[in-house]
């Protein structure tokens, strides 16, 4: 404990600060004004489980990075089709310009209420992010992608320059300013990331990402997003298998991962990762090729199954729930709602 003469210069101290810089400037780690970080649902509920919150982060910095086609740009537009649902409003910085709109409706986007922005080089594409961001109403901004984020001396130079760590310093400057409005707004803030090869690598890991090392820093959460396997129907390729590691996470333990499918045309089966996580959890029992949910049976073979919960959304809705209330990602009343009910 504190004697009196320390707690009365320390509250001297306090007041002038909050007199200079405004009210919650500072303030002690119990007080009530200090809550929760709140999330917004990643559109996947093997991905909420991952992250250990049940979402991506507000007020948080995110980066999604991995191999080109691996379904990285998909995963940030489901992310930005719950936040929609949930009445919120969202920017996509189309850096690469090659936003599309009709794989964007298929993923669930409004694109009619969406800020879309093509800025032609860098600087103006993180100036836009930041006083988007300024607003202070915008949900979820979106950066696609940080490789194409080119400084603009470099856009006026020729072919063959030499540009030596002029995009790792504008990648710098710019989450320098960024952070403190991130977290100030309750934006969710992701940047789209590719890999590059280092040169001469023989031992450990070759690969990297663009933009120097800023963004590794101040990402709250990285997410590597790999392509594994095609899933065929016959010859016919109808989509491939991504695993999602998450490989930085400043708000639950990391190196957790999941696996999602990617339906080509239709996006990520919601149904074929809610099976798989129930299964895995012994809700939906697995016997031989049939499965079967409260000793109902559900259908023979994992696509005929899919097709079930597809048709029988109550269904998937109560094992959903289940399955966020073994995982810890309802809140208090929900959870305990869930609990009755399954008591019952």
């Amino acid at each position: 404990m504190w004697n009196e003469e320390k707690k009365k210069d320390l509250e001297t101290a306090l007041s002038q600060i909050e007199r200079q810089f405004g009210k919650g400037a500072i303030m002690r780690m119990d007080a009530s004004s200090v809550t929760g970080t709140p999330v917004v649902s990643s559109g996947n509920l093997g991905l909420d489980i991952a992250l250990g919150i049940g979402g991506y982060p507000r007020g948080r910095i995110i980066e999604i990075y991995g191999p080109e086609a691996s379904g990285k740009t998909t995963m940030a537009l489901c992310a930005i089709a719950e936040v929609q649902k949930a009445g919120g409003i969202a920017a996509f910085i189309d850096a690469e310009h090659a936003f599309d709109r009709n794989n964007a409706r298929i993923l669930g986007v409004q694109v009619e209420d969406l800020l879309v922005s093509q800025p032609d080089y860098g600087e103006q594409a993180l100036e836009i992010a930041e006083q988007l961001v300024r607003i202070g109403k915008l949900d979820v901004v979106v950066i696609d992608s940080v490789a194409a984020l080119v400084p603009k001396s470099e856009l006026d130079g020729d072919m063959g320059d030499s540009h030596m760590g002029l995009h790792a310093r504008l990648m710098s400057q710019a989450l320098r300013k960024l952070t403190g409005s991130v977290s100030k707004s309750h934006t969710i803030f992701i940047f789209i990331n590719q890999l590059r090869s280092k040169i001469g690598v023989v031992f450990g890991n070759p690969e990297t990402t663009t933009g120097g090392n800023a963004l590794k820093f101040y990402s709250s959460v990285r997410l590597d997003v790999r392509k594994t396997t095609q899933i065929k129907s016959a010859d016919e390729v109808l989509g491939h298998r991504i695993r999602v590691k998450v490989v930085k996470n400043k708000l639950a333990p990391p190196f957790r991962s999941t696996e999602l499918d990617l339906i080509y045309g239709k996006g990520i089966s919601i149904m074929g990762v809610l099976l798989d996580l129930a299964v895995s959890a012994d809700i939906i029992h697995k016997s031989g090729t049939w499965f079967s949910y409260n000793k109902e049976r559900m259908g023979q073979g994992r696509d005929n199954t899919i097709r079930f919960l597809s048709e029988h959304p109550e269904m998937a809705e109560e094992i959903d729930t289940r399955l966020r209330q073994i995982h810890h990602l309802l809140p208090e009343s929900e959870s305990e709602e869930a609990a009755e009910s399954t008591d019952a």
